[in-house]
């Protein structure tokens, strides 16, 4: 089997159902093509028509949107509020391990004009299942990440809000499965088979065991089902759907509108620092991403920058090389207090999901690529 990279940006073969054309394009950089080239018209008669039916449905709030003080949420709020002249209900799912700089954020987002509610999971719970979620599929915030779903769309289901706005569709901006690419919505199904891989219900099922007595409390984890949605009459659609998406735009936006800031230095595992800054799980999510796939943020943050023209595939191959597959140290103490582990039961689970056909341990314990970036490389 070849292991080999996009022509165009430095996507891998590895990435789950991603897709590439005859001549070595990954579906990302040709839907980015499209994007360029498509008459977006359509679209914004489709989105019309959403946001109409939307107000006629509503009570109160016209659309959900989860939010949490970063760039993307911010500008689908900002875009919803200000252009389309909506009355949006911005959600937070509290997220383990915050950051200061996500926290201002949140707050300066709060405060330039927007209603506000956040929801706190069970803490205890959270943190099980994140734990589950790490040693038994390596996603150390798995849990939270399934209530980023489930509590947002159980939330608008009890509040009769019939619309949820989530930002871009990652699948169809980044490299993935195309099936919702002309579909302006999608269902729990989707959500439960793609983003969570099939793992959903089993991890959700472990912690349950263990909290048998508090069944009530995983309300937030537990999705309305489709047939729920659909007699409540309940629509969730992606922003990016609609329009162009533009990470770096909506950056900009976010700074000059909603009060956003980057952080001090680069991110950890990128050479950025304006993205994912609400918690310090993120770095731990890349690494792991890195060593399972052999890609990780900064080959994702070069991709999101080829694809809009600022970088050179070069340079983005130097960067990449640079930071890419960095150990999360910035965040280390806070990781084993969280997942009750020592340094070296920490270790030993993140080896259990190095790829050894695409990384080898050196003498010091690291785990270094057996591939060059850009290189075929068969395994």
């Amino acid at each position: 089997m070849n292991v080999f990279w996009c022509k165009s940006c430095l996507n891998m073969s590895t990435r789950p159902r991603i897709e590439f054309s005859a001549d070595g394009v990954c579906n990302a950089c040709q839907w980015a093509t499209q994007k360029r080239d498509m008459d977006w018209s359509t679209r914004k008669v489709e989105l019309a028509s959403l946001l109409t039916w939307a107000k006629e449905k509503s009570h109160s709030y016209d659309c959900v949107v989860p939010v949490s003080g970063g760039k993307d949420g911010s500008y689908v709020a900002h875009q919803l509020k200000h252009k389309y002249n909506m009355n949006p209900l911005c959600v937070t799912v509290r997220p383990p391990l915050s950051l200061k700089v996500g926290e201002s954020n949140l707050n300066n987002f709060i405060d330039s004009g927007y209603t506000h509610v956040q929801l706190s999971p069970a803490s205890d719970i959270m943190q099980r299942l994140n734990q589950v979620g790490f040693i038994e599929g390596g996603y150390p915030y798995h849990g939270w990440m399934m209530a980023m779903k489930a509590a947002v769309i159980r939330f608008a289901f009890k509040m009769k809000i019939p619309l949820i706005f989530y930002g871009e569709d990652g699948e169809i901006e980044y490299g993935g499965s195309t099936e919702t690419k002309n579909n302006a919505t999608y269902s729990v199904e989707y959500a439960k088979r793609i983003y969570f891989q099939g793992s959903f219900d089993s991890i959700l099922s472990i912690v349950k065991k263990e909290f048998v007595n508090r069944l009530a409390d995983f309300e937030m984890w537990e999705f309305p089902s489709d047939n729920e949605l659909k007699l409540r009459d309940i629509k969730i659609a992606h922003w990016s759907y609609f329009e162009p998406w533009d990470p770096y735009r909506n950056y900009i936006v976010a700074k000059d509108r909603c009060g956003l800031a980057e952080n001090d230095t680069t991110n950890e595992g990128t050479f950025t620092n304006f993205a994912q800054n609400d918690q310090a799980l993120a770095a731990l999510h890349y690494y792991l991403m890195y060593l399972k796939y052999g890609f990780g943020r900064a080959t994702q943050d070069a991709g999101i920058e080829i694809r809009r023209g600022a970088m050179t595939r070069e340079q983005a191959i130097n960067l990449v090389e640079l930071f890419d597959g960095q150990y999360p140290t910035e965040h280390i103490e806070s990781y084993l207090n969280y997942f009750g582990l020592s340094k070296e039961e920490f270790d030993t689970v993140i080896s259990t999901f190095a790829n050894r056909e695409l990384f080898i341990k050196n003498n010091e314990g690291s785990w270094q690529p057996k591939f060059r970036i850009g290189e075929t490389f068969d395994i």
